[in-house]
């Protein structure tokens, strides 16, 4: 018992999850929390600049700044500081004769070995010992080779050269650090470059072995020295010139860039949470007016496809505007861009609420000026208004869309520059450079349109006017399939696709889509073509069906929107096309075959629910209509000569039919609605049966003569002229024109 309790209450809860409604209002609130971080953000990227060390953005002069510079103060004074050498005083008295009285022995001794009458090898090990040498290789065992076996002169030299060496690295003091640090470093400075340089060596081994600290350093004299060197570096200011760029993104700010951008106007203090709060309130407001238009206005858009990408291009166009840097004017920012595709993918006026709630929420939070919310107001109304009115058949009318918008912008931008500074005051060159980008970015606007629409359709499954225009190109895959495989259906959906289209766009619905929906619904036929009769006679086949009894034949009828669906999702066809496959026939009856039933097994044997179609009913005006045309054509084609009064019967009874068998219960067509499109019906069915003028007999002999004495061309132009008046005008070829 409780655990059936708990199985209903997690039914529940995923129910509720997966439902519409649940994701819709998730959206709306992961929008709300967006949009305050992005908007709340440009305090901390921006005016905020500093904040964590690091900088967000490019920031460029917009004047000639001079600013103190005390990293480069402090760099100066490290250097002085450190040109400053240690203060060095005597280590103990004495010392200096200690060291020459160790090297003088040193040289006596080495000068006994010489003296030796020992084998060289012996005087080596010898004069190492004195050195202190234990490495043995071709460099030092030369060096002291030539300590013992030199002349007399050249020994005498050495000593010589030893002791001034020695005299001059005494008199400049070696403290220990250097001792430590910097010996052999000294000991190759302070002995002459000019002798050789075996010479050089060995005075290097024999100083090393005598050698030693003679200086201890005064700490407190070397730090007074240091501290008036540093004193003495006079301050130092950086200029940047209008144009330089003061930080770039990612370094860290120094103090000088810091005050530099105080020059310019940026607010470094931190957003409070008031201001936090402030934005969220906005934000909030806006999403929630917009909820309510959707809800009571416009419910067809609370989809999460819709929604989602209302909170896509809002959210991307608030990061663009977050991110733009102060320096460069804000007509860039391509809010056209979203007025064109929202007005693709939803309509003019979701386009135009999303549009302006966007300018209040950006106009606001991040204070811009009153001019610049007009040039965004009005760029956008234009996007709206003229992206409304292109060709769909067309893809570059939303790049002349886009061409216009930003003319309107450059003219808008003109007349407030003109407005705030006159003639005399106005700054060309500030001027030219925001016609410039005013009128890029409206003309950018309908290029980013353009090459976002199929990413869009893709990804959000929404079918626009553009992506209906291109299913309905009759070199498809499956509509070239439908004319070879199945003509007689082909023909069916095209006589239909008329009369959805032109009663659609009597009731204000949506030619384009019923157009290309009725090119569609069919295509289940495809798996079995010939079980249909518009395609027996193209084929000069019988009918299979007088060979299966009633309730098969229904079956197998009836599975042709089935069919459909898995052609559908195997060809990629979006959703709302399949929505036409699935629901054209609604719930309802297989006539023919249940009248046959009756004829063959009696009434009280079947039930007109056994020959009904399982599919959902039409849920929209467009394939209600198509439910309508669809039979309406098939039933006056079934005759061979309808006279006027036989079409007005049939397209009365049939839409009789329909609405008594309920099934327009679910789609939004009025009484109104059904009344103009019967009439719209009978008006097209009566032009598709118009009947020819007859030719008289000799009309070959008199083209015989025309052609003795006539081109090709003259006769072709004649014929037209005479046969195209006697056709009726809905029957004369005509350009598609925008629906």
């Amino acid at each position: 018992m409780h655990i059936s309790k708990h199985s209903k209450l997690v039914k529940k809860i995923l129910q509720l999850i997966t439902s519409e409604k649940f994701s819709a209002i998730l959206l709306l609130l992961v929008s709300i929390i967006v949009l305050t971080g992005l908007l709340a953000s440009r305090y901390y990227l921006f005016q905020n600049i500093v904040d964590n060390g690091m900088s967000k953005v490019d920031v460029i002069a917009s004047k000639n700044i001079k600013v103190e510079d005390p990293d480069k103060m402090e760099l100066e004074k490290q250097e002085e500081a450190a040109k400053i050498k240690p203060v060095l005083r005597p280590s103990q008295d004495g010392i200096d004769e200690y060291i020459r009285k160790n090297l003088g022995e040193l040289l006596n001794s080495i000068k006994e070995v010489r003296e030796k009458s020992a084998k060289d090898s012996a005087k080596r090990i010898e004069v190492k010992e004195l050195l202190e040498i234990t490495e043995d290789n071709y460099f030092i065992n030369n060096s002291i080779d030539y300590l013992f076996k030199s002349s007399e002169s050249g020994y005498a030299r050495i000593a010589t050269e030893s002791l001034n060496s020695l005299n001059a690295i005494l008199d400049e003091g070696l403290s220990d650090s250097d001792f430590i640090a910097k010996r052999s470093d000294i000991l190759n400075n302070h002995i002459r470059l000019s002798l050789p340089k075996t010479q050089k060596r060995a005075i290097f081994l024999v100083l090393n072995k005598i050698l030693e600290p003679n200086m201890t350093e005064d700490k407190i004299a070397t730090e007074l020295e240091r501290q008036k060197a540093i004193n003495q570096v006079k301050p130092i200011y950086t200029n940047f010139k209008k144009g330089d760029i003061i930080v770039s993104v990612g370094d860290k700010i120094t103090r000088v860039q810091k005050s530099a951008l105080k020059k310019i106007g940026y607010n470094v203090a931190q957003i409070d949470f008031f201001g936090l709060f402030g934005i969220f309130s906005l934000v909030s407001l806006c999403i929630f007016t917009l909820a309510y238009y959707l809800i009571n206005f416009d419910s067809k858009f609370l989809k999460p496809c819709y929604l989602g990408l209302i909170a896509l291009l809002t959210g991307t166009i608030t990061l663009f505007a977050v991110f733009l840097p102060p320096e460069i004017p804000v007509y860039v920012i391509p809010i056209p861009a979203i007025a064109m595709l929202l007005t693709i993918f939803t309509s003019s006026r979701v386009a135009m609420l999303v549009i302006i709630l966007n300018i209040i929420m950006l106009g606001v939070a991040l204070q811009y000026q009153t001019a610049d919310i007009f040039v965004f107001l009005l760029g956008g109304l234009i996007a709206i208004f003229s992206s409304n009115s292109v060709n769909y058949y067309r893809r570059m009318d939303i790049v002349r869309s886009g061409f216009n918008v930003g003319l309107i912008q450059t003219f808008v931008i003109l007349s407030i520059f003109l407005l705030q500074n006159g003639t005399d005051n106005i700054d060309i060159a500030a001027l030219l450079k925001s016609i410039f980008l005013g009128f890029a970015n409206g003309l950018g606007s309908g290029i980013i349109a353009l090459g976002s629409l199929p990413l869009i359709e893709s990804a959000f499954k929404i079918i626009t006017p553009y992506g209906l225009a291109e299913l309905a190109d009759h070199n498809q895959i499956l509509l070239r399939r439908l004319q070879f495989e199945a003509p007689g259906t082909y023909h069916h959906s095209l006589m239909v696709s008329n009369l959805c289209e032109a009663a659609a766009e009597a009731i204000d619905g949506n030619p384009v889509l019923a157009r290309v929906g009725a090119f569609y619904h069919d295509i289940g036929k495809l798996k079995r073509p010939l079980f249909f009769i518009e395609n027996q006679s193209y084929f000069g086949i019988e009918n299979p069906h007088e060979k299966l009894n009633p309730r098969l034949s229904k079956m197998v009828i009836t599975a042709h929107p089935k069919d459909g669906i898995e052609l559908a999702k195997e060809y990629g066809l979006p959703p709302v096309i399949l929505q036409f496959i699935i629901q054209h026939h609604g719930d309802g009856i297989a006539s023919y075959f249940y009248m046959q039933a009756l004829e063959q097994e009696g009434a009280e044997n079947i039930s007109e629910e056994q020959f009904r179609y399982n599919n959902p009913k039409p849920s929209t005006k467009e394939i209600a209509i198509l439910m309508l045309a669809d039979a309406v054509e098939s039933a006056v084609r079934s005759i061979k000569t309808p006279s006027q009064e036989m079409i007005e019967d049939i397209v009365e009874n049939i839409i009789k039919e329909r609405l008594y068998d309920g099934q327009l219960s679910e789609s939004p067509l009025t009484q109104k609605d059904l009344k103009v499109v019967a009439g719209v019906f009978k008006r097209v069915l009566r032009g598709m049966q118009h009947h020819r003028i007859k030719y008289h007999q000799n009309v070959l002999e008199e083209l015989n003569q025309k052609t003795a004495t006539t081109n090709i061309k003259q006769i072709q132009q004649q014929l037209e002229a005479e046969v195209l008046p006697e056709i009726p005008p809905e029957e004369q070829p005509k350009e598609n024109s925008q629906q």
